[in-house]
């Protein structure tokens, strides 16, 4: 009798113990711990590189997400999309959803990934040039319009299409929402309402993220986005976590500086992850802020990797 006591009530304060004392928790919990504003066992981390691969079959971008996945073992999955915009309007990029079935299939309850889709006044830029999209603006308010709405549509496409193979979100990526490349009147006009119009198009899911690219972002016009996470660049635009957390509730995704990234320490790294850690909360998700160079040695990433553990630790 004594000894069915001891165990019943040793398992009711493990269960009344935070998660991550109990023990270790599996990559889809830890993010979904995290962007709930739970206790973890340690922060959840993502990076991510462009691989160069756009001229292949989607499987082989696949491939080598695949393989970059199991050698870095992220918490979450950032799948890169670099494949150029396509004619079709219901599937702008073919190879790019063969890709995200294919890794959708393979990281099955392993972990979470989300589908990096570039704004469409990015696409606009790329499918002809930033000097000839800024003429638009000018000159052919309505033609840019008009643009912005038909690859907007084809993007919304793609997003549900990328729910519909696995993902757990999109992220996607705003370059223009910058000080000294649109004004906030601009951006309003000419690109907030086709960058809504593909975020709406992922309403539901898990971890929707607007990454917001550049030196000088208006990050406050955000921060009541329906989007689970915001992320940035602490380092790029020297506008620190704790800043942002004291405007916005949501998840915080970043922390680390991917501008040095390669040169910094195992010490550096740990003091970064530490300070972010402090100043975002619990509703974090640590990161660079952008992408890492895409010469970062793999032991790097890996010293990366031991370095939260030993953040965590300390």
């Amino acid at each position: 009798k004594w000894g069915m006591y001891n165990r019943r009530h040793f398992l009711t304060a493990l269960g009344a113990l935070p998660l991550a004392a109990a023990g270790k928790l599996t990559k889809v919990e830890r993010v979904r711990r995290a962007l709930d504003g739970k206790d973890v066992d340690r922060p959840p981390y993502t990076y991510w590189y462009h691989f160069l691969d756009e001229k292949l079959p989607g499987e082989r971008h696949a491939a080598t997400s695949l393989e970059f996945a199991r050698k870095f073992s992220p918490d979450l999955v950032k799948v890169m999309s670099d494949y150029p915009f396509g004619s079709d309007p219901a599937n702008p990029f073919p190879q790019q959803v063969r890709a995200l079935e294919i890794i959708a299939r393979e990281l099955r309850g392993q972990a979470l990934f989300v589908e990096t889709i570039f704004q469409p006044f990015n696409q606009a830029e790329k499918t002809s040039s930033p000097e000839k999209i800024k003429a638009m603006l000018r000159d052919n308010p309505q033609g840019l319009l008009d643009r912005m709405e038909k690859i907007a549509r084809a993007e919304a496409s793609h997003a549900r299409l990328a729910l519909k193979a696995g993902a757990a979100g999109i992220f996607l990526a705003i370059s223009n929402a910058n000080d000294g490349y649109l004004t906030r009147e601009e951006y309003r006009k000419f690109s907030e309402p086709f960058d809504r119009m593909v975020l709406e198009a992922a309403q539901g899911a898990e971890i929707n993220t607007l990454h917001i690219h550049g030196s000088k972002p208006y990050l406050d016009l955000f921060y009541r986005w329906p989007a689970r996470v915001i992320q940035y660049s602490a380092a790029g635009t020297g506008i620190p976590l704790r800043k942002v957390r004291q405007a916005y509730s949501g998840v915080l995704m970043g922390g680390v500086d991917e501008i040095r990234f390669k040169e910094l320490t195992p010490e550096q790294m740990q003091e970064q992850i530490r300070g972010a850690r402090q100043e975002a909360g619990p509703k974090w998700i640590l990161a660079p802020g952008c992408s890492v160079p895409n010469d970062t040695p793999d032991a790097q990433l890996l010293a990366f990797n031991r370095a939260v553990e030993a953040a965590t630790r300390g």
